[in-house]
């Protein structure tokens, strides 16, 4: 039999189709200013690099369920910042950044071509990624009453959203996770900018508000990435559902999906202190003012954008010729 290529079942890298207008725009005399991919520009917080190096010279493995420090940092900064109450450093899971754990979920937690995969319309291509990789089937919908009598195993939630940066309201939430749970879908929830909201109020799904204190079905995953500059560093951990946590920890270990030590350390320090990561915020709430203003003055309409790192804006044309006049 031959051999069947995973590669070929996926889409197209997203950011290889901007090689041509890349290569256009590095041909202008001052040079490229690339907003293709949104990652951090700014230096990583001296106390974090203490961190790291603190304990660069050990030599041992370091385990896949994370040290203890790091886990009740991690329970704790979901508290301070979040309100997030309930969490217990068991239920925490460290991840080699958040790509890699979104793009194996669906795999580690069993599902299969029998299974369906609900993204958002207009999502992080790592979620179709994630179930395509498990040979589950993915249909994209933002309101859930779309599917009909299909029967979905996982959804994926977004919010804040990248990359438009809409806010999913209390309501919505509750009805997803009530949804879910009458139909025995796992929830996951994509919280990567949570920390970074600039109007009205991010829930989590772990907030009590949206669950009424049951984390049954429902994960959150989050990134220090973007919050704390740690994009370089891979470092992202996932919390929610005591038993599936259990599970993901099992399977991860066996397939030797653990977080450097000097890594988790460097988390354990991002995790336990503010002070960076409210800096951090209002840079980019200082940097979101200036090109809100730039954007609009160019004829575009911002559309929702109320959180996260991206401002979501269209002249009224295909995306393709925006990318162009941009180039």
């Amino acid at each position: 039999m031959p051999r069947i290529s995973v590669a070929k079942a996926l889409p197209d890298f997203p950011w290889d189709s901007l090689e041509s207008a890349k290569a256009k725009a590095l041909a202008h005399p001052g040079g490229i200013v690339n907003l293709s991919v949104g990652t951090p520009v700014d230096p990583v917080a001296p106390i974090i690099q203490e961190a790291l190096a603190a304990v660069a010279a050990v030599p041992g493995y370091p385990t896949t369920h994370g040290t203890e420090e790091l886990r009740v940092a991690a329970v704790e900064s979901l508290k301070r910042r979040y309100g997030i109450a309930g969490i217990h450093p068991v239920s925490v899971l460290p991840a080699i950044g958040t790509k890699e754990l979104i793009a194996w979920l669906p795999s580690l937690l069993g599902l299969g071509s029998d299974d369906l995969v609900v993204i958002p319309e207009l999502a992080y291509p790592t979620y179709e990624v994630g179930a395509l990789l498990a040979g589950a089937r993915v249909i994209r919908a933002d309101g859930l009453n779309r599917l009909g009598p299909e029967a979905a195993s996982l959804i994926f939630v977004n919010s804040p959203s990248n990359p438009t940066g809409k806010v999913l309201g209390l309501e919505h939430l509750r009805k997803v996770v009530d949804w879910a749970r009458r139909r025995g879908a796992l929830v996951v929830s994509d919280e990567c900018y949570l920390g970074l909201t600039w109007e009205g109020e991010a829930l989590s799904i772990l907030d009590e508000r949206v669950n009424d204190g049951d984390l049954t079905g429902l994960l959150a995953v989050h990134s220090l990435s973007k919050t704390s500059n740690l994009a370089s560093y891979r470092a992202g951990f996932v919390t929610g559902d005591p038993v599936l946590v259990a599970e993901l920890l099992e399977v991860r270990k066996h397939a030797g999906m653990m977080v450097p030590l000097p890594i988790q350390s460097a988390m354990t320090a991002a995790l336990s202190d503010d002070e960076h990561e409210n800096e951090q915020r209002e840079r980019y709430r200082r940097r979101r003012d200036i090109l809100l203003a730039a954007v609009r003055g160019a004829g575009f309409t911002v559309d929702d954008s109320e959180a996260g790192l991206y401002i979501w804006a269209t002249r009224g044309e295909s995306c393709r010729d925006t990318v162009e006049w941009f180039a």
